[in-house]
């Protein structure tokens, strides 16, 4: 590689190739650099403005100081990058990390984070984002990236191999407050391998947390694969409100998707296949729509119950950790199919749902019962179909009709309605208000057939995601 000297900022750096140091993304852009030492980079940082790239050259490097990024403000037309040579090139090893103050618009790129030290996203500083990276922090640190500042992007990263306490990802806030973090975008991350054998405390995703639950983080979780999670029940652990959990694949996991706190959540289009848990419900005023869980060893859907009717500002810290029974839940257009169960109540807290409703969902399974609700008073059930050699159980004779879907596996192994199935345009209400496609990411015409998939011989937009499909070399 032709490295010749230049100056960029007061520091010594070298020239390379066009083809490994991205260009200027626009007008704004300035400077592009490449540092070969910590001391470089701290000061490249130092001086960066909009626009600028500093490139860090591949290695490994133990950072035992922080690595500062203070008042430095890109544009969202130009950004300031850090990035590695190469993607996964430089290890960042050592007792500290990137530590932010002040700051917007800063992208971090392309780095395999080993490090001893949480990295966490300052409240006082927004629109970063953390892409391409790879993640398997030091054995002993809790959690491996918190949020605390608004609109922050996370996407395209690897968070693997850990066997201790603790998340990969937290959606936090300002210490000491009951307020979120805003539109946290969370988009195409690989999760996997969370080998934590305790009870509680190793979610992949840990979205909000029972002090800020009535907080609006208005987060979007998409298109992200979680594959042998096992560190906690809760892969998708909600606990805040008005998110967006879609397009995700659960595949061979412990963990389901849990709306624990919070209220106004919407759950859509997930696949959740061959694991422990599916989908489970508290709080209030949710939708889940579009979902496919199949193969899991509980049951597909729990709507819960609580151990209070609502949540409430200036409630106690014990109250506010109790469980919020679910209220106008809408339970809509899912498939679950050869679950444990079906769909699932809970008898173990005294207070029921109230006014849920449980329409138009595909139940299939091949043995026990299909659906287990001891509390049925606050539950509306209409235009369900249910199918198998599993019973009935104890849903009402009013909300289902047993006919045969002509289920058939598509080649990735998704079972879909057949040309004559009953289930095509079979549902009992009109759910445009809700959705306007399918699972698939195909079109839904009224009136709309019954379980997450609508009839089509076209081929599907949407699929379960694979590892090919997210982590650094995603598109």
């Amino acid at each position: 590689m032709d490295r010749r000297a230049f100056l960029i900022g007061g520091i010594a750096v070298a020239a390379v190739g066009a083809s490994q140091i991205p260009r200027p993304r626009s007008a704004a852009a300035q400077a592009t650099a490449l540092v070969t030492s910590l001391s470089q980079l701290q000061s490249a940082i130092n001086s960066a403005t909009a626009g600028t790239t500093i490139t860090l050259a591949n290695g490994t490097y133990a950072v035992n100081s922080p690595i500062t990024i203070t008042g430095r403000n890109g544009t969202s037309s130009a950004p300031i990058t850090i990035q590695a040579e190469t993607r996964g090139g430089v290890t960042l090893t050592g007792s500290q990390t990137f530590v932010f103050s002040n700051s917007s618009y800063v992208t971090i790129s392309g780095f395999s984070f080993r490090q001893a030290t949480t990295l966490d996203l300052a409240a006082n500083s927004f629109r970063l984002r953390l892409t391409r990276n790879d993640f398997q922090l030091a054995s002993t640190v809790g959690h491996s990236v918190v949020v605390r500042g608004n609109d922050v992007k996370i996407d395209r990263n690897v968070f693997h191999d850990k066997s201790t306490a603790g998340c990969y990802l937290v959606i936090d806030g300002p210490s000491g407050d009951d307020v979120i973090a805003q539109r946290t975008y969370i988009l195409r991350n690989y999760f996997r391998d969370h080998s934590f054998t305790g009870s509680n405390g190793g979610e992949p995703i840990r979205l909000g947390v029972s002090s800020r639950a009535l907080a609006t983080a208005d987060a979007t979780v998409e298109y992200n694969l979680f594959e042998r999670v096992n560190g906690d029940p809760e892969a998708i652990s909600v606990k805040s409100s008005g998110n967006t959990i879609r397009y995700n694949t659960v595949r061979s996991s412990t963990g389901g998707i849990v709306l624990r706190h919070g209220n106004g959540n919407r759950v859509e289009s997930n696949y959740l296949l061959a694991g422990g848990n599916g989908i489970r419900i508290y709080g209030n005023d949710h939708l889940i729509v579009n979902n496919y869980v199949s193969d899991v060893a509980s049951a597909g859907i729990t709507l819960g119950s609580g151990t209070e009717r609502d949540h409430t500002p200036g409630e106690s810290e014990e109250s506010r950790r109790g469980n919020d029974a679910p209220d106008r839940v809408t339970i809509t257009l899912n498939t679950l199919r050869n679950n444990t169960q079906a769909i699932a109540g809970e008898s173990q807290r005294t207070i029921q749902p109230l006014a849920c409703k449980i329409t138009d969902n595909l139940l299939v399974g091949s043995s026990g019962v299909l659906t287990d609700l001891p509390y049925q008073q606050g539950i509306t059930f209409s235009g369900n179909i249910l199918w198998g050699a599993a019973a009935n159980g104890t849903i009402p004779s009013s909300g289902f009709t047993r006919a045969d879907p002509q289920l058939a596996a598509g080649g990735d192994g998704i079972y879909r309605l057949g040309s004559a199935s009953a289930a095509i345009n079979a549902a009992s209400v009109n759910h445009a208000s809700e959705v306007t496609d399918d699972l698939d990411g195909q079109t839904r015409t009224a009136p709309y057939d019954v379980g997450a998939d609508e009839y089509s011989t076209a081929t599907p937009v949407r699929h379960p995601l694979t590892s090919a499909d997210v982590g650094p070399g995603a598109a």
